[in-house]
């Protein structure tokens, strides 16, 4: 049987550890937390992020970083992009050339514009990357509440090892060759669920949302594709999938920090009260860094970020950004690379 390590106990560690260990999967997460170890090895419970599940015997928790990915045959990585390789390097001195590194956070490093897989390669140049992505809201796949992610990598042999791994009646796993394309998508789309916070926050409807999500998904296809996505990517999971649920669910804590700041909370309040990462923060700047470096026309992100960075009256920007200069709907995707 082979051993999994999952470093992260966050709420989508946790979730994806339970899937492999109710499969029989020898699972190891490994947490920096010592309470938050003891916590879960004498109660089976992680009441910071999944307080209503109980965890099975075999999934095990260490605070020992070299003893959890020892023997891994993968290592799930879901720690936060911006932490990514700092833990990367925690972990080099114990990896061998075999070990498969699975990623799970959504985000691109700051300072670099680089994606996670790239970051990967700088510290890891030999070995095997796989990144998960797709719409699945962690306390639903814990409670077994089917779900469909996709799997990519550039050794597809390795992403359908990795989705035979996965794969369960609840969890159904698809492949896709475009890491590019599946990891901007959900980087990305944490920019757009932030706006629909905001949208939300200042009471707008349904309408807004529509059109939110609609435009949101072109900028970004927009910007993936000069990056080197293939177009058809972001009309997956990865993509308008994922974009989707995340704008729409409570679930989602870059929606629910939108929420707070369109109702007139600073953006720092917001981060206090959601007390989790909002990748959104980070790829908004990083996002509209990249956009003037490809010279691609993002106006929502822009948006977006003068209110996060710049401080600027969310309906002010609003207004501003529906009276821009008007423009025909499907040309702009056809001029797409």
């Amino acid at each position: 049987m082979e051993k999994v390590c999952v470093l992260g106990a966050g709420s989508w560690g946790s979730a994806l550890a339970l899937v492999l260990a109710d499969k029989g999967i020898e699972v190891e997460m490994w947490t920096r937390s010592e309470e938050q170890a003891l916590e879960i090895s004498s109660t089976g419970v992680n009441s910071d992020y999944l307080p209503e599940i109980k965890f099975p015997k075999n999934l095990k928790v260490t605070t020992d970083i070299e003893k959890a990915v020892n023997g891994g045959e993968k290592i799930i990585s879901a720690v936060p992009s911006q932490a990514f390789r700092s833990v990367c390097r925690q972990i080099k001195p114990y990896i061998n050339k075999g070990q498969v590194i699975i990623n799970v956070a959504k985000g691109i490093e700051k300072g670099t514009g680089l994606r996670l897989s790239e970051v990967f390669k700088e510290e890891f140049p030999e070995n095997c990357f796989v990144v998960l992505s797709g719409p699945s809201h962690a306390e639903e796949v814990a409670r077994k509440i089917p779900t469909t992610v996709v799997v990519a990598s550039e050794d597809l042999n390795i992403a359908e090892d990795v989705q035979d791994m996965f794969m369960t009646p609840e969890f159904r796993v698809y492949t896709n060759r475009d890491i590019i394309g599946v990891e901007l998508g959900g980087a990305f789309k944490n920019i757009i669920a932030f706006g629909a916070g905001i949208c939300d926050g200042m009471g707008y409807g349904d309408n807004t949302k529509a059109a939110l999500i609609t435009r949101g998904i072109a900028e970004i296809s927009r910007l993936g594709v000069e990056m080197g996505a293939q177009l058809a990517t972001f009309s997956g999971l990865s993509g308008i999938g994922d974009l989707i649920v995340t704008c729409t669910s409570m679930h989602s804590r870059n929606r629910r920090a939108g929420i707070l700041v369109g109702e007139g909370k600073s953006i720092d309040e917001a981060l206090e009260e959601v007390k989790m990462v909002v990748e959104g923060v980070t790829a908004t700047e990083v996002g509209h860094e990249l956009a003037q470096k490809f010279a691609i026309e993002v106006p929502i992100t822009n948006a977006i970020y003068s209110i996060i960075d710049e401080g600027k009256d969310p309906k002010t920007v609003g207004i501003a950004l529906m009276m821009r200069q008007k423009k025909h709907e499907v040309e702009e995707l056809i001029k797409v690379k």
